[in-house]
């Protein structure tokens, strides 16, 4: 368990949060200027708080009422930056053996065959990283960052500087790393669909504050809690792969009801996380006819959120889970939407992004 208490002033940012870090990826999430990489380099001993206390397990990082305040290169973390920040004069394989050069004496190693296979780097052994692709050399910075053998790991948006190609390509390494490593995972990101995909505890931060932690689904299916925005908001289902049909389409099993969307490469069986975007739900009364769209799932109104603006914002408690729904104000009112009211949210299949498809834990 990684703890973190702080209290910092950097410019116009007034930092006061209090969170824990368990196994797997606790992601902080939030807009820029909300002080998340503020938090992990405070917790990457970068950046000497006004106050606080941070810990992993019993091991003290830093308590300025003790004074305490270890140096980074004695604190055990791993950290993976944007940029990856290999070494250009060695090759893959000695980059990663810096990795356990690093590793302090007595502590438990981990394999560089498993690590290696782990992260599908076994071709790229011999390459120098000025001969890699942007997501070769960010799952080489994770393998090198694995072999120093860490306490924690700490992720600067190790996405951010990668396109939409290499992203895809790098994120089910990400959730593998999230399932198979027994340590916790700081991550710092401000996409909805990485938080979605990879987080198991989210802590939603606004202008240096927590306003609200816990596991994915329940953060981010809360309309209340909208870091990015009502135009990002979206909740998660969790769900199973049933078949892949003839025409393309993959049916997924959410709690019970049926969930059709464009081929998922997982196979039958696998145990998913699916991201719906509130803006890609319609709201309906009653169940509708002679509609295109595949999902349809009856509900009841769990709250409604009206912002300053013409929009507001639906959380519609279904079978599947909880869906949110991004509407006009005037929409709202036309079918007296409030709570308890029943209702059909309709998904379009094509609407779901497969970038907004994950592994589940």
């Amino acid at each position: 368990m990684l703890e973190v208490r702080l209290s910092h002033s950097l410019g116009a940012l007034s930092l006061d949060v209090a969170f824990e870090a368990p196994r797997g990826v606790t992601v902080l999430f939030g807009r820029s200027g909300s002080g998340k990489t503020t938090i992990v380099n405070a917790v990457a001993g970068l950046l000497r708080p006004e106050s606080g206390r941070i810990a992993v397990g019993e091991r003290v990082l830093c308590d300025t009422a003790q004074r305490l305040h270890l140096p980074p290169h004695r604190r055990r973390l791993g950290y993976i930056f944007q940029e990856g920040r290999l070494f250009p004069h060695l090759s893959v394989r000695q980059n990663l053996r810096y990795g356990q050069w690093f590793a302090p004496k007595g502590a438990r190693p981990e394999d560089m065959a498993r690590v290696v296979e782990m992260l599908g780097i076994g071709d790229l052994l011999a390459r120098r990283p000025g001969a890699l692709s942007g997501g070769e050399k960010s799952r080489v910075a994770i393998g090198r960052a694995l072999l120093s053998a860490p306490r924690a790991i700490l992720a600067d948006e190790p996405l951010a500087s990668l396109d939409e190609a290499r992203k895809a390509e790098i994120l089910p390494y990400l959730e593998r790393l999230r399932d198979e490593v027994d340590i916790p995972i700081l991550y710092v990101s401000h996409s909805a669909s990485e938080v979605a995909r990879l987080a198991t505890t989210v802590v939603a931060l606004e202008a240096g504050h927590v306003v609200a932690q816990g596991r994915a689904e329940e953060v981010l299916g809360d309309p209340a809690i909208t870091p990015l925005g009502a135009r990002e908001a979206g909740a998660v289902l969790a769900a199973r792969v049933v078949r892949h049909h003839a025409d393309g389409l993959t049916e997924l099993d959410a709690g019970g009801a049926a969930l059709w969307l464009p081929r998922v490469d997982r196979p039958e069986g696998a145990d998913l996380r699916v991201r719906i975007a509130a803006h890609d739900v319609i709201v309906a009364r009653g169940r509708p006819e002679g509609l295109s769209a595949l999902n349809i799932l009856p509900g009841r109104v769990q709250t409604l959120r009206e912002g300053s603006g013409p929009g507001a914002l639906l959380a519609v408690d279904t079978q599947a889970g909880r869906v949110l729904a991004r509407i006009t104000g005037r929409a709202a009112a036309a079918l007296d939407l409030g709570p308890g009211a029943e209702v059909h949210m309709v998904i379009k299949a094509v609407a779901v992004a497969q970038a907004d498809i994950g592994t589940a834990r």
